[in-house]
């Protein structure tokens, strides 16, 4: 199993903007044969912040998503929304537990 955790920032007056985009992303990517968790969530205390995290059955389905249509667009519309800064790591997790 893998899981990506980290941050991309944009600007906070761009966050109406960028939505839709976060959204077509989550929905398509959650659909997608290994994905088993996938999420944005806006910072409380720093409002242009997001938080990414993914969870992915190998890296097989990893390497599938970023060859995907939607990652493309995704990626394309960074510039125009303003997202410059990403801050992302990939884990590898053996053997998750519920705490």
């Amino acid at each position: 199993m893998l899981v990506i955790i980290g941050t991309v920032r944009l600007p906070a007056d761009r966050l109406a903007d960028a939505k839709p985009a976060m959204q077509r992303m989550i929905v398509a990517s959650r659909a997608e044969h290994g994905c088993i968790e996938y999420s944005y969530a806006q910072d409380v205390l720093d409002e242009g912040l997001i938080h990414v995290s993914e969870v992915w059955s190998d890296r097989a389905a990893l390497d599938t998503h970023f060859r995907s249509a939607h990652i493309v667009d995704w990626r394309a519309s960074w510039a125009a929304l303003g997202i410059g800064e990403r801050n992302l790591m990939l884990y590898e997790a053996d053997d998750p537990k519920p705490i």
